[in-house]
């Protein structure tokens, strides 16, 4: 049997790998060094590739891919959004996602990315939040209480102290699960009979429901000044989570509005309403939250930059702990110009 060339190997991290390299990390040590890569990178943010998302929608969902490039690596994730999948057991959103070298366009690593995901999420969701919530805020509520709910609540836990979480969703069978599996790890949790009550004395609103269509998980009357909303459910053309007078009544803040114009809440305003960039408010190009009493919302959609940073700090992750799979992956004959060659002598190898 021919052995494949040390070019030809990449590292593959599996699920079950992926979910030992947050156990071997540490869950809130995780969601803060990946925080950090993401703050690394939307500090270089002019440095990168910077396209709307490629989506492929259909009657039960979409399956788009997201790339970009800071010249030296080129990284994308393929990511699904199919809300009815739950009914037959499956998960609403999977995802994959590769990391390339630009110079010779080998890969360097490919792993699952639905775990990632979560975690990418929550960990930008603080991010944020950090920028934009007011200062000593201790209690979040969280209005869907699905697949992301517990990540977001130790993400913020971690990066900005949060102890005490309102939990809310339509099936009250998530809000159990939510509160069950968040239970030994020390918040002081209350589970809300409506999303009016979930936010009574919360600082930070996050909204994180998955199905694909307009409604109002907030209404303007239920924000208070000076709350923070992390708008972060899954998103599509045609899927809003907000009442249009709070996005009227906000500062509003994005990763890039090309994309968010399309899929974010801000699709429900004239294109020419001023949105700010995040990258910007870290930078010091913009202002953030400048008024106790100012109502700010990160609308937040996700974007490959984030997906690129998570990928990096994996592929980092991988030599000290060796959580990965070799994966023969790349046909990478003796001789390149002999793909030919190759094939016919592994024939030769098995007889």
């Amino acid at each position: 049997m021919l052995t494949p060339s040390p070019l030809a190997i990449v590292p593959f991290v599996s699920v079950d790998n992926m979910m030992r390299l947050v156990h071997a990390t540490g869950i809130e040590r995780f969601l803060t060094e990946l925080a950090a890569y993401i703050e690394e990178d939307f500090r270089r943010w002019e440095l990168f590739d910077k396209t709307p998302r490629i989506a492929s929608h259909s009657h039960d969902g979409v399956i788009e891919l997201m790339p970009t490039s800071d010249g030296a690596l080129y990284g994308f994730k393929y990511v699904n959004g199919h809300p009815k999948n739950m009914r037959s057991g499956r998960q609403t959103v999977t995802a994959f996602g590769v990391l390339a070298d630009v110079g010779s366009g080998y890969p360097m690593l490919l792993t699952e990315m639905t775990l990632l995901t979560a975690l990418r999420t929550a960990a930008t969701s603080a991010f944020a939040a950090k920028l934009l919530a007011p200062p000593g805020a201790h209690t979040m509520a969280i209005i869907g209480n699905g697949a992301q709910s517990e990540f977001q609540a130790i993400a913020f836990r971690a990066l900005l102290g949060i102890t005490s979480l309102r939990l809310y969703d339509i099936d009250p069978r998530a809000s159990e699960k939510c509160r069950g599996n968040l239970a030994a790890l020390g918040f002081d949790i209350t589970v809300a009979g409506s999303a009016e009550e979930a936010v009574e004395g919360a600082q930070i609103v996050t909204t994180v429901t998955a199905d694909k269509q307009n409604a109002t998980i907030l209404s303007s009357n239920m924000v208070g000044p000076g709350i923070h909303i992390n708008a972060v459910g899954g998103d599509c053309p045609g899927k809003t989570e907000l009442h249009r007078d709070i996005l009227l009544r906000a500062d509003i803040f994005v990763e890039f509005p090309p994309q968010t114009r399309i899929e974010g809440e801000i699709q429900q305003l004239d294109a020419d309403h001023p949105v700010t960039e995040l990258w910007q408010v870290l930078t010091g190009h913009a202002p953030g939250r400048t008024a106790r009493d100012q109502v700010t919302l990160f609308d937040s959609v996700g974007f490959a930059v984030e997906d690129f940073s998570a990928l990096r700090y994996v592929r980092d992750r991988l030599v000290e702990t060796g959580l990965f799979t070799e994966l023969d992956l790349l046909a990478d004959p003796d001789d390149p110009r002999d793909l030919f060659g190759m094939l016919q002598r592994s024939a030769a190898s098995a007889a």
